[in-house]
């Protein structure tokens, strides 16, 4: 007799999840399992894609809230093709080009710009005189502008 669906013992296993993470994901509506007449989960295969992309964007810093939103974007009523993947693949790229392009102007910059701007009185007189970078807002303005900038 064939059962329809994984267990979510299956899906632990197939995952490398606990089976609390996996019912903690579907309290998040990650994945949204059928119950049998007895009240047990059972998952399409297709699950064990969303929750290893869950398990990886959570990885690259993605909030549960950004990730939702974008798996909200998938069908639930069949496989994600690959189309569906790469419409979100795409925007996950941006936000990780975004913060690349942060990271790098952090770390180009922080043995020069901590804090105001530079770390050195003597530099200060000539890149931020009268603390003018204060005028554009808040924290390390020299850093966060080069990173929105480029």
């Amino acid at each position: 007799m064939k059962r329809d669906g994984l267990t979510i013992r299956e899906i632990a296993e197939r995952t490398g999840l606990a089976p609390s993470a996996i019912r903690h994901y579907e309290s998040e509506g990650l994945v949204f399992p059928a119950r049998t007449a007895s009240g047990q989960r059972r998952f399409q295969r297709a699950d064990i894609r969303r929750l290893s992309f869950v398990m990886i964007a959570q990885q690259l810093g993605f909030s549960l809230s950004d990730i939702r939103a974008d798996l909200d974007r998938l069908p639930r009523d069949r496989a994600p093709t690959r189309a569906d993947w790469t419409r979100i693949s795409r925007r996950f790229s941006r936000v990780l080009d975004a913060r690349i392009a942060r990271l790098t102007a952090l770390r180009n910059n922080l043995d020069g710009c901590i804090g105001c701007g530079c770390l050195s009185l003597q530099r200060c007189a000539l890149y931020n005189p009268e603390d003018r970078a204060a005028r554009r807002g808040p924290g390390p303005r020299h850093v966060i502008d080069a990173a929105l900038d480029d």
